[in-house]
Parts: structure tokens; C-alpha cells; sequence
């Protein structure tokens, strides 16, 4: 039972990341109708700017941390909606989910050959060690990074909810030309949209990296599991994209301890198709309709 529940907090952990992750899809989705393939990268690629300012230019820790979260957020949050989305959804999704595609093989690429194609060691922020409560023994990394995640959850959800600015969010992502008839500056919503997007990528990279090492080839699983836990919980709801997240992290951590590490791909994959098959909206989504 203790070995259960180790591995269940562990899968929440894990989880906790990938709905990082899953929320920027859900984000971008709700105010562009965009889907950015290059999400996992966008976890992936901080780790690597972050050790990057320490090996290249000898900053401190924080401090690269600190610089690496700017520039990525600036260049992939702000500068993706300029440079890529613009430019491409205007010929439609089908052209911008190429390029975005291309931005993941331009990043995934450019990590390997400018930083290193070996995994590197990131440091945690959070102490090692496990803490033993009522006859379990938790890991402190996880039970911080689910912590961690939780509360930025929870910040972005009273943002989003609470504020002016979140409500002016909330009215593009819903009618987008009702609300700029209603004064609301549509385009710098959608651009406050993608930096939140980029910072909640930096964010689950400084979380991952310990436990996965920093690698170029991060992105790759990282975005599948993220992809499968925002159709899982429901693509068009912030906490659907939490919910799809936790449940993928879980299954998946029981899947490589009680069925194979080899086939641990295999049982996410299972329940997305399943899930398709029964609520294709998703556990926690809701029913879109279109009228012709």
C-alpha cells in the first residue's frame, strides 16, 4: 500500500508538470484557435537557456534563471505571436500547425547542436530527501513541484477569474469580435496569452528538468503527454487541461511500475481513445456546437 502511494504522488508530480503544459495548449487554443506543436520544446528549451548562462557566461544560478525566463518568455511568448502566428494564420490552421512543427525541430535541433546532446544535470531547487508521513516515505521533490505547480494554477485561475484583465481574456477567448466592439484590445489579450504560455513553460522546465535531466529530446514526450492530457481533460477548459494532467501523470507512473517501462506510452494512448470514443469533449470539457 505504501509503495502504491508512492507512486501515485509521484505520477501527481509528474502530472502537475504535464498540466503546465496542457494549460498553455488549452490558452493559446481558447483566444487564437491555435495549436503550438512546439509545446513540449517550450519545456524543454528554458533548462537548457537557464544552464547555458551558467557554463557560456558564468552567472549565477538565479540569475541565469532569472535572464533565461525573460528571454525565453520575450522570444517564444511574444515573438512566436509575431513572427509565426501572424504571418501563418491568415492562410489558415493547417499552415501554422506545420510551422509550428518546424519550430519544434528547429528547437529540439539547435539545443542539441549549440548546447549538447547529453543529458545534463539541472539542480532542484527543492531539498533532497523524502519525508515519511503515516508510514509513507514521499519524495520532497515531488510533493514541492506539486505544491508549486498548485499554486501557479491556482494564481493563473484567480487571474484569469478575478481581474479585469482576466475577464477581458476570458470575453476575446469567448467572441473575439464581440469584444472589440466593446473596446477590449483583442490583440494584446492574445499576446498576453502566449507570454503566459511561455512562462508556464519555463516554470515546468525548472520543475522537470531535476527529475528528467535537462535534454534536447525532452520535448518530445513531454509535449505528447501534455497534448494527451489537454484532449483527455477537455481542450477548452483551463481546469480540464489540470484534471487530464493529474490523471496522464497517475497513469503513467502505474503503467511503468505495474505493467512495463517499455509499454508505458501505450496505456495513455489507450485511455485518449478511449476517452475520445465515450466524451470527445473530454472528462472536464464542454460541448461545443456549430451551427452551418
Amino acid at each position: 500500500m505504501a509503495e502504491l502511494v508512492a507512486y501515485i504522488v509521484a505520477g501527481l508530480a509528474t502530472g502537475a508538470i504535464y498540466a503546465l503544459a496542457a494549460i498553455g495548449f488549452t490558452l493559446v487554443w481558447q483566444t487564437s484557435q491555435t495549436i503550438n506543436f512546439a509545446q513540449g520544446e517550450y519545456v524543454m528549451l528554458p533548462a537548457i537557456l537557464i544552464l547555458a548562462g551558467v557554463s557560456f557566461f558564468g552567472l549565477p544560478l538565479w540569475a541565469a534563471a532569472l535572464l533565461g525566463g525573460l528571454v525565453f518568455v520575450a522570444v517564444f511568448g511574444a515573438g512566436f505571436k509575431i513572427a509565426v502566428v501572424d504571418p501563418m494564420i491568415r492562410h489558415g490552421v493547417l499552415p501554422l500547425a506545420i510551422a509550428t512543427m518546424a519550430l519544434a525541430i528547429i528547437m529540439k535541433e539547435g539545443a542539441k547542436d549549440f548546447f549538447s546532446s547529453e543529458a545534463q544535470t539541472f539542480p532542484s531547487p527543492f531539498p533532497a530527501g523524502a519525508v515519511d508521513i503515516l508510514g509513507v516515505s514521499l519524495s520532497i521533490q515531488h510533493i514541492a513541484i506539486i505544491a508549486v505547480a498548485f499554486i501557479a494554477i491556482g494564481m493563473l485561475q484567480w487571474f484569469v477569474s478575478r481581474t479585469r484583465t482576466g475577464r477581458q481574456m476570458q470575453a476575446t477567448a469567448q467572441n473575439p469580435g464581440v469584444a472589440l466592439i466593446l473596446g477590449i484590445p483583442v490583440a494584446r489579450m492574445v499576446m498576453l496569452t502566449f507570454a503566459i504560455n511561455a512562462a508556464l513553460a519555463v516554470l515546468a522546465s525548472v520543475l522537470v528538468s531535476p527529475l528528467y535531466l535537462a535534454k534536447f529530446s525532452n520535448g518530445e514526450v513531454i509535449g505528447l503527454f501534455a497534448f494527451i492530457a489537454a484532449i483527455v481533460g477537455g481542450f477548452n477548459q483551463v481546469r480540464g487541461a489540470l484534471g487530464g494532467g493529474l490523471i496522464v501523470g497517475v497513469v503513467d507512473s502505474l503503467a511503468a511500475a505495474y505493467i512495463s517501462s517499455s509499454y508505458r506510452l501505450a496505456v495513455p494512448l489507450a485511455l485518449l481513445v478511449l476517452i475520445i470514443l465515450i466524451k470527445p469533449e473530454g472528462l472536464f470539457g464542454r460541448r461545443e456546437e456549430r451551427r452551418i
